[in-house]
């Protein structure tokens, strides 16, 4: 039998672990009596840990959540998830610092095998630097849009253009979608009757909010897919449409959302609309698709392809052109 304060934590755990526990299952588990149970839940509630109880005969215990934080048990690999996720918080002002402080704390108490580990996840982990730097978001616009999404009211908001210039939204908010260092929410545009992107740095949010709305069919391919498709092509300086050789479902098994969205054609082709900031990164994701395609525009792909056709064939061994060198 396990000594009390042992017990406890064996109990903790697992009423942390499901929702929902029969008395006669913790008994067991425990090898302890029913009644043992009853005294140890009670031990847990002077506490602080919320858990309710039910009578009968299929009567039982769930953890639930109160009115303050109370300690939690994670096993090895949760405390190094959450130790490792909280070290790659960011995007949000406010919360990376707060992140930094639990990540400290976490970290203090693991035991010395675990802190190895994370040690040697952070030491030797390099992320790559974004393109350009995230805005920072207010956690509380974030909190205002997520609560509005939840409850379905309308939202009015000020918003700033792309240009700058200012104006005011009436929208059903739909979903938020973080991509990359950059937050976007989805919501159908009430002037505009129509589904729109908007980024959570330029909104500024007018309270109270508005009446309930009835939930609406999200856009295709959902939220984070709307998102991937319209910030790309907002951003990308070359843009094309690929006929490519293979069914639109192995094409889009390949490609990030981000990358392009993939339109059928029949059962052994489909388009790519895609693009990117310059002509050699469109290059490599065509290339990366491992599959046979076609271009016919736009004429800067086209002459920049033949041109990497050539310097490829001047690279080869044994081809005509592989004997005039590398350029």
């Amino acid at each position: 039998m396990l000594e009390t304060s042992a017990r406890l934590l064996r109990l903790l755990s697992l009423l942390q672990a499901t929702r929902d526990w029969p008395g006669r299952a913790l008994a067991e588990r425990l090898g302890v009596s029913e009644r043992t149970v009853r005294r140890d839940v009670d031990r847990l509630r002077e506490l602080g840990y919320p858990v309710e109880s039910t009578r009968g005969t299929d009567g039982g215990y769930r953890l639930v959540a109160g009115t303050a934080m109370p300690p939690l048990l994670l096993d090895d690999e949760e405390a190094v998830a959450v130790a490792i996720g909280l070290r790659a918080a960011g995007g949000v002002a406010g919360v990376e610092e707060a992140a930094e402080r639990a990540a400290a704390k976490l970290e203090q108490v693991l035991p010395s095998r675990l802190r190895r580990r994370v040690g040697a996840l952070q030491a030797y982990t390099e992320p790559v630097p974004p393109d350009r730097p995230g805005p920072a978001i207010d956690p509380a616009v974030l909190n205002a849009l997520a609560a509005a999404c939840r409850d379905r009211e309308r939202l009015r908001f000020d918003y700033r253009g792309h240009d700058g210039s200012p104006g005011v939204r009436v929208t059903e908010p739909h979903r938020l979608v973080s991509w990359g260092r950059r937050w976007y929410l989805v919501a159908w545009d009430v002037d505009r009757d129509d589904w729109r992107t908007f980024r959570v740095d330029r909104i500024a949010p007018r309270t109270p909010t508005g009446p309930r709305f009835p939930p609406r069919d999200p856009p295709e391919g959902g939220a984070a897919a709307y998102v991937a498709r319209g910030a790309s092509a907002a951003a990308w300086r070359h843009h094309a449409r690929v006929l490519v050789h293979a069914p639109a479902e192995e094409v889009a098994a390949r490609i990030n959302p981000a990358v392009g969205v993939v339109e059928d054609v029949d059962d052994h082709t489909c388009v790519l609309v895609t693009g990117a900031d310059t002509l050699n990164a469109l290059a490599v994701h065509l290339g990366l698709l491992d599959l046979d395609f076609e271009v016919t525009g736009p004429p800067e792909l086209v002459d920049h392809l033949r041109a990497l056709t050539a310097r490829y064939a001047r690279a080869t061994p044994g081809t005509a052109e592989g004997h005039h060198g590398v350029s």
